[in-house]
Formats: C-alpha cells, sequence, structure tokens
C-alpha cells in the first residue's frame, strides 16, 4: 500500500511540475506528459499500438461468445426533448453449444418504439439491438478479429447501422460511404495532424495506474480548417502492459447540407476469464439525413453476471 501510495504522490507531484515535451514521429507531432519521458516509456511503441489497436472491438465480439446479463435502457426524444418512446428491460444472453440464444426476464415499452409487427420504427433501438439483443439462435461466432476487416453493406437502415457501427468500433478512422465526411474521420492521416492536437500521459483512472490517449482539436483554427473537424474530443485509457483500450470517450459532429449528427460515446470496460469485455456504454445522439427523420437517442447498456459458454 506505501508503494502504490508514494506513486500516485509522486505523480500527482510531477502532474503540478509538469512540462510537455513535443516530439515528431514520423513527420507527427505528439506532446508527451513529464511522466512518460521520465518513465521512458517507449512512445514510439505505445502510438504504433494505439494506431493498430482491435482490442476495443474484439471485447464487443467476445460478448457474442460468451452469457451475460444486461440492463438496457433506450429513449428516444422529440425536438423539445420529450420522451416519445422508450424500452426498459433486463435480458440475459446464454452460450450453450456454440450458439447463443437470449430470455428476456422483465421488459418495459412506452410509445412508438416498435411497429404492429415489432420492428423498430428508429435505426437507433434497432442499432442497440444489433449490439446486444439476440433473436432466435446464432451458432458458430468467435471473436477472432485478426485479418477481419469491417465493411459497408447494405443499404438504407442497414446501411446506417453498420456506419454508426464503425463509428463505434474504429472511432478516428476512415468509413466509406458518407458523402463530405468519410476521410475527415481519420485521425492517423498526415493532415490530421494540422487539425488536432496529440497527448500522451499516465494518469489515475478507475483506482490503477494507465495510459491515455488524448485527442482534441486546435485552439483558434480559422473557418476552412474548422469546417474539416468531425471529432471534437476522444480521449482513450490503455492497460500499460497490454495496451489494451480499458475506457473511452469520444464526441464527434458535423454539419453538411444533406446531413448532420452531434454523437458522444462512453465506453468503459472489464475482464472476464482473462478477456476484455465492456461493462458499461453510454450513447447521446442527434441526427438528421436527408429523406430520414431527425433521431434525437439516448441508451445505456449496463453488462454484468458474466459466464463462460457451456
Amino acid at each position: 500500500m506505501r508503494s502504490v501510495f508514494f506513486l500516485f504522490f509522486a505523480l500527482s507531484f510531477l502532474n503540478m511540475h509538469a512540462q510537455d515535451t513535443i516530439i515528431n514521429n514520423n513527420g507527427q507531432n505528439f506532446t508527451l506528459s513529464e511522466v512518460i519521458v521520465r518513465n521512458n516509456f517507449d512512445y514510439k511503441d505505445i502510438l504504433q499500438k494505439i494506431k493498430e489497436d482491435t482490442s476495443f472491438y474484439k471485447a464487443f465480439r467476445t460478448l457474442r461468445t460468451i452469457g451475460y446479463s444486461s440492463y438496457n435502457f433506450i429513449q428516444m426524444m422529440d425536438k423539445n426533448n420529450t420522451m416519445q418512446a422508450s424500452l426498459n428491460s433486463k435480458t440475459r444472453q446464454n452460450k450453450v453449444a456454440g450458439c447463443r440464444t437470449m430470455d428476456v426476464l422483465e421488459e418495459t415499452v412506452t410509445g412508438n418504439l416498435r411497429n404492429a409487427k415489432g420492428d423498430y420504427n428508429y435505426v437507433t433501438p434497432s442499432l442497440y439491438a444489433s449490439l446486444f439483443f439476440t433473436k432466435g439462435s446464432i451458432c458458430g461466432e468467435t471473436n477472432i478479429v485478426n485479418g477481419r476487416t469491417r465493411t459497408i453493406e447494405g443499404s438504407g437502415i442497414e446501411k446506417a447501422k453498420e456506419q454508426l457501427k464503425m463509428l463505434f468500433f474504429n472511432p478516428g478512422r476512415k468509413i466509406p460511404g458518407i458523402p463530405f465526411i468519410g476521410n475527415k474521420l481519420d485521425l492517423y492521416d498526415a493532415s490530421a495532424h494540422e487539425l488536432y492536437d496529440y497527448r500522451l500521459d499516465y494518469v489515475e483512472y478507475h483506482g490503477k495506474l494507465v495510459v491515455v490517449f488524448d485527442v482534441q482539436p486546435k485552439q483558434n483554427l480559422n473557418f476552412l480548417a474548422n469546417d474539416r473537424i468531425v471529432v471534437d474530443q476522444m480521449i482513450t485509457w490503455f492497460d500499460p502492459k497490454t495496451l489494451e483500450v480499458l475506457g473511452r470517450n469520444y464526441s464527434l459532429s458535423y454539419k453538411a447540407g444533406v446531413y448532420d449528427f452531434n454523437v458522444q460515446m462512453e465506453v468503459e470496460m472489464t475482464y472476464f476469464n482473462g478477456q476484455l469485455v465492456p461493462k458499461i456504454l453510454r450513447y447521446k445522439g442527434n441526427w438528421d439525413v436527408i429523406f430520414k427523420k431527425r433521431e434525437r437517442g439516448v441508451f445505456t447498456a449496463t453488462l454484468f453476471d458474466f459466464t463462460a459458454a457451456q
């Protein structure tokens, strides 16, 4: 305990007197905190692994290979922020003999969330369902992500869901099929360093010392440069040994002639049987696409009681 207390004290003292160091890595500038510099962290290796990270996406795929319980909360709002529809439920996913099924243990639905056929009237809950709900029995899934490339398929609502999933799982990466904006999402492109500041630090996060990577738009950008900003903030906390994502907060917004969106996400991770899995996901979104009705929605998934496949 004394050593942990001393380390916290030392980090706090360093932060009080910290002087950041700007380094150039492959022609791109990054800011390193004094804690990173003094402790001789291999920042080049860290930055490369952050850029190539698959642990965030893999954690969500791992959910399809285990059992777990979930509290599910969804609200759809109108322009006056009055609730139009909602879902509040508790579900249990079972993973038996290579197949997953889901039991609805409790459920309260209000408003026009679903139509007479039971389909969702909004994209937001439909997206939520594709992440956390199971219809029937689905078999043969794995959490393997190496060599797996996410693609945009389908059209209409299905295409929109896939694009939103890419925003969730790969924030800061290019997303095909979105006019005027796809390339602007790439935080790892050389041109993005003209718009954003990148900072690497070592901080306390939920009682643990972790590496944090903070991306923020530069201050005092001119109008044309500011028009290229899509990521308003992205903060990711990494395990310092494995560099797996322990948590991520990000905000994205953009306005174009045919659509606009403003989305905030918060994700917290935990470990089950040595595997990274999400435990809390919070979303707030307001977006509008031409020929589609504007959607304003929030949802929270709280996952717990993880069990191994049977």
